[in-house]
């Protein structure tokens, strides 16, 4: 029996789960090796951190999308490293070691957080990347004002309640309009000793507009609608330092300003995952500047034809780092399999449709780039809710979220409000204990720390 065409999938984001359903029908089996159970619908982490949905409504089970293609299986694993000339994928479950053999190989690992240099930032400012990241950051502002509740000292009362977000894009300013909308609505009436409604809120960015790739127009008035809403902006401002205390930065004019803050926000900056780099020692591919691959027209490595890059490592002209990039991307390179597959012809280069931009700034408000087009207000919030309810993935998410909306909408409540001292912490702490702890810790190799009082319960506030 003739071994069929095998297809390495790495990554189960946009790139990686729609290439995946676009071999649904090839004469190919496919292996998808992913590092989470779930496929993220990262545009809407931000409602995560801000408690307006949960985690299980804009991550549904890769495994779960995928179980009717017979022809895919799925794979929990870590990518460490990739093997050109032998055609192997080496990957890990915590400390246990697998290797994979491919015919085609395609990565789609998507980009990290940059921190431009600095990475120390991110123990202080964590990024929007995961669904990691969205909970750390909902436990952080949560517990914000939960701290504030019981603190006596008033200046250290002032920087519990500043909370600061780095970058002006759309996720920076959907993170900016959802912390105040929290603070002046949400949260009014749940405190006795302070007022949420008195939070300060800023946004910094170097740049010299809000949303800078919607426009100058489109820029003066997301920024004015985000000052009516009491959120600080400012602009021309390099971050230069970030500590446990707040952030420092430097203004276009040399001067300098330090902000006290507990609560910081890292939304500035992408860098390709480290596979990339793994890639260019191997092929000799070029890297842009954000570690992204830069790959040929078709969407392959240099010398490596059956090797693609897709989603947000690649480095492609005009193709930006969203959604769109990915899902187009990973369904071109499907029928390029599938062609060869079937001694067909190629389908030609990689052109990218670009269907617009969008992003929330509000309750009500939005605003849209599509083509000549332009739109700010409720128009442009409609339509952004309708877009991303129709690209999150399974029918239930869908119907969850569209409850979750209406309700938050409605009462400007929000269910998602549970946070743990785990949360808060557990990043940090992997982190302390080094690269492969987590299988060491489940096996019980790693030596506990002592604890000063065996009744302390780990989900309170006390660390």
């Amino acid at each position: 029996m003739t071994k069929r065409h095998h297809v390495v999938i790495i990554g189960s984001g946009f790139g990686g789960l729609f290439s995946t359903k676009a071999l649904k029908h090839a004469d190919v089996d496919i292996t998808l090796i992913a590092r989470t159970t779930h496929h993220l619908f990262q545009p809407l982490l931000y409602q995560v951190a801000t408690g307006v949905l949960s985690e299980g409504e804009i991550a549904p089970a890769t495994r779960e999308i995928l179980r009717h293609q017979k022809n895919a299986q799925v794979l929990l694993g870590l990518v460490d490293d990739i093997d050109l000339a032998e055609k192997v994928v080496k990957w890990r479950f915590h400390d246990e070691y697998q290797e994979t053999s491919y015919d085609s190989l395609i990565v789609a690992t998507g980009a990290g957080q940059s921190y431009f240099g600095n990475d120390q930032f991110a123990r202080y400012a964590p990024g929007m990347k995961t669904i990691d990241d969205a909970l750390e950051l909902r436990a952080r502002i949560f517990n914000a004002f939960e701290v504030a509740e019981f603190t006596t000292d008033e200046a250290e009362r002032r920087k519990l309640m500043t909370f600061v977000v780095v970058g002006a894009g759309p996720t920076g300013v959907e993170v900016a309009g959802q912390i105040r909308e929290l603070a002046a609505a949400t949260l009014r009436r749940d405190f006795r000793s302070i007022d949420p409604a008195t939070a300060r809120v800023i946004l910094v960015d170097g740049a010299d507009q809000v949303l800078p790739p919607f426009g100058p127009k489109l820029g003066r008035a997301t920024q004015k609608k985000l000052e009516e809403l009491g959120v600080e902006v400012k602009l021309k401002s390099l971050v230069t330092n970030v500590d446990e205390g707040g952030i420092e930065m430097k203004h276009e004019d040399g001067t300098t300003e330090r902000i006290e803050c507990f609560c910081k926000v890292w939304a500035a900056g992408v860098k390709g995952s480290d596979l990339g780099q793994t890639l260019a020692e191997q092929s000799g591919v070029e890297l842009d500047r954000a570690g992204r691959v830069k790959v040929l027209p078709n969407l392959t490595l240099p010398g490596h034809p059956e090797v693609f890059v897709i989603g947000d490592l690649m480095s492609f002209p005009d193709v930006p780092g969203m959604a769109q990039g990915a899902i187009q991307s990973g369904r071109y390179v499907a029928k390029t399999i599938e062609a060869r597959v079937e001694g067909k012809d190629e389908p030609g280069h990689f052109t990218y449709f670009d269907k617009g931009s969008m992003a929330t700034i509000a309750k009500y408000s939005g605003v849209v780039k599509i083509g000549p087009i332009r739109m700010t207000g409720f128009i442009a919030w409609l339509a952004w809710l309708f877009l991303h309810l129709l690209y999150i993935a399974g029918f239930k998410q869908r119907v969850s979220t569209l409850i979750s909306w209406t309700l938050s909408f409605i009462t400007n409540g929000r269910s998602q409000r549970v946070v743990t001292n785990q949360q808060l912490v557990g990043r940090l702490a992997i982190e302390e204990l080094g690269a492969h702890s987590s299988g060491r810790l489940i096996r019980g190799t790693v030596p506990a720390a002592p604890r000063s009082n065996q009744t302390d319960n780990p989900n309170t506030l006390k660390e």
